[in-house]
């Protein structure tokens, strides 16, 4: 931080300088806060960097640790958008300068982008198969660091009225309980149910435990009238249809 120059003007001694630095190479490496400000003003949010994004969000930073180098902090500390986007409150917290209220921020505006992109195409457009599925749900579950497991209720029309987020965490046949699943389809009216989760690890192959939680409710879904349709595990870019296996 270079230190501020005093003059002779008496009151105005100091003169505020930018919360900014340059490398050996010449490169800014921390951003003033005002100046993202003043380029969204003027050139627009979609030209502005990552860096002048999260100074942004980041707001005034803490003592010792302006905006500017809170948000080269986080670039360091995650090597890319998505693993920004898939670190939770705590893990945000651990990086220096980044409080309760920044990481929340954060976490809030990471989210809004993902329900963004799920919304590309209207919620209330029909399912016509797998992949409308994915790009619903895709953008939510791609980045997530542990499992969840949601049911799609489908009128008939096959239009989603209600998600239900089943479970978190290690997805095991014997937490999943058919008759929340159901119990909340027969009071929505469902005519169908389509099943999907999230792989952490990024490979949408099915796993045994994913067969058995499929058949467990498939069964369940035969027995009541409401149809399990389909089970759509996500992985990153990439998902797997459960569909044939429904059909055996």
């Amino acid at each position: 931080m270079r230190t501020a120059r005093r003059s002779d003007a008496g009151p105005r001694a100091a003169i505020a300088m930018p919360d900014s630095v340059r490398d050996r190479a010449g490169m800014r490496t921390t951003i003033d806060p005002e100046l993202p400000r003043e380029r969204l003003r003027h050139v627009g949010v979609r030209n502005l960097s990552v860096p002048e994004l999260l100074t942004l969000l980041i707001g005034t930073g803490v003592a010792g640790a302006p905006a500017g180098v809170v948000a080269s902090r986080l670039r360091e500390r995650f090597d890319s958008l998505r693993s920004l986007a898939a670190a939770d409150v705590a893990t945000l917290e651990r990086v220096a300068g980044v409080g309760p209220a920044t990481a929340s921020r954060l976490a809030a505006a990471l989210e809004l982008g993902r329900r963004s992109a799920a919304e590309e195409e209207p919620l209330e457009s029909p399912i016509r198969g797998p992949h409308d599925v994915y790009r619903r749900m895709g953008p939510r579950l791609r980045d997530v660091a542990q499992e969840e497991f949601h049911a799609l209720l489908l009128n008939t029309r096959h239009r989603v009225v209600r998600e239900v987020l089943v479970t978190r965490g290690i997805l095991d046949a014997s937490l999943i309980h058919p008759r929340e699943v159901f119990r909340i389809a027969v009071s929505e009216g469902a005519a169908g149910i389509i099943l999907v989760h999230n792989h952490p690890s990024g490979d949408p192959a099915p796993s045994a435990e994913d067969r058995a939680v499929t058949r467990q409710l498939a069964d369940a879904g035969r027995a009541l009238g409401i149809p399990v349709l389909d089970h759509i595990v996500i992985g990153r870019g990439r998902y797997t249809s459960l569909a044939p296996e429904l059909l055996l």
